[in-house]
């Protein structure tokens, strides 16, 4: 996946972000279903920036960026900050 369709694939799921959030104050979905849609956003969020970030350094110290691949959500979700 190239840094294009990464960057496309954060944009789309933000606009989901968006159309939940919407969705739910016009009262299509309850809470509980925005917060569990919410949930796997930011994950998958959280991993496509990742991978980004990784394609950049990778970038710049020289190596192929395409031979980096997504980590698994939960490798993403348990970084410590």
């Amino acid at each position: 996946m190239d840094d294009k369709t990464v960057l496309s694939r954060i944009h789309g799921l933000v606009e989901e972000e968006h159309e939940l959030r919407q969705q739910l104050s016009s009262g299509k979905i309850s809470s509980d279903e925005e917060h569990a849609r919410l949930k796997d956003l930011e994950e998958s969020l959280d991993q496509c920036w990742d991978l980004l970030r990784r394609r950049r350094a990778a970038r710049t110290a020289g190596n192929d960026p395409d031979a980096e691949q997504a980590h698994a959500v939960s490798e993403v979700e348990n970084y410590l900050q």
